[in-house]
């Protein structure tokens, strides 16, 4: 399993919500969509981060290039001061930490 996490820099007064809305229910059709949250920054208000959770890293690669992401994001664009950063994690044993 992975989370992905994707960072949003807006620009004053964007309304992003409809955005999120978008890329949210349409990962939520694709093979090996867990879930997802929407995240605002405590530091900085203009700061909101998307993490979403995939089966698989292919998984989010399909979504991450697909044509209907790439179009819901070309849409956002007036709205971002700064282009999104991705970062991606694959989840960690805790049992790990103990021994």
């Amino acid at each position: 399993m992975i989370k992905v996490i994707v960072g949003y820099k807006l620009k004053e007064g964007a309304d992003f919500d409809p955005i999120l809305r978008k890329l949210r229910s349409q990962a939520m059709q694709l093979p090996g969509f867990i879930g997802a949250e929407n995240m605002l920054s405590e530091q900085d208000r203009h700061i909101i981060a998307l993490v979403s959770t995939w089966e698989k890293l292919e998984d989010w690669r399909e979504w991450d290039k697909s044509k209907i992401r790439q179009d819901i994001l070309k849409k956002a664009e007036p709205l971002l001061a700064e282009s999104p950063k991705v970062t991606i994690y694959k989840l960690m044993p805790t049992i790990k930490w103990f021994g």
